[in-house]
């Protein structure tokens, strides 16, 4: 059991060492645009190259909304309904995320599983929201994107590669959602 205060000390240097040469975090001088933007909203990222599958979907308003139309545009797709607490709480974040982008190069598109209209303009107007919503009414693109739980957000770059997914809310609006995107943003120029 006799450890010697030699072989403490050793150890105890090899500790610091590992923890200063990590160099993460602002007490060693690390910041935010140094670290990995999606570990730092636990975002998934996705290794396989995979491809936005093309949709067809009808929005709120009854006009049709593919893909394509998106084309160009890093996309937050954001999968939720009325009856979800966590989604409704999320919303206001995702709407303000929308305004801190160029609509020309970011879009958050919101994606419910609701069928009825009329209690998502209810929502959507008693918080002054205009965020796009489609109707994925027959859930294809949900299981496309393996959507299993609500709230579920599936970041795609501007070439259609799903690049990130989350699942459960997140503050969107927060500095670290802000890096997400500059981060992919600027991934893609």
């Amino acid at each position: 059991m006799g450890t010697s205060l030699g072989t403490r000390l050793v150890c105890l240097l090899m500790l610091v060492g590992a923890v200063l040469q990590t160099g993460d975090g602002p007490v060693f001088g690390g910041d935010s645009a140094s670290r990995d933007p999606f570990a730092e909203l636990k975002i998934n990222r996705t290794t396989a190259d995979r491809i936005l599958e093309p949709f067809d979907l009808k929005g709120l308003d009854g006009a049709s909304v593919r893909s394509g139309d998106l084309n160009g545009k890093v996309v937050l797709l954001n999968f939720w309904a009325t009856w979800c607490g966590p989604c409704k709480e999320e919303m206001p974040s995702l709407a303000r995320l929308q305004r801190g982008f160029d609509p020309q190069r970011f879009a958050v598109v919101t994606i419910t599983t609701d069928v009825q209209p009329q209690g998502i303009k209810q929502f959507l107007n008693h918080l002054g929201i205009t965020l796009p919503v489609l109707f994925d009414e027959d859930q294809e693109v949900s299981r496309g994107l393996m959507v299993r739980g609500l709230p579920t957000t599936v970041l795609v770059a501007s070439d259609g590669r799903v690049v990130g997914r989350a699942v459960g809310p997140r503050a969107w609006d927060s500095p670290e959602s802000l890096n997400l995107v500059r981060h992919v943003l600027d991934d893609q120029k």
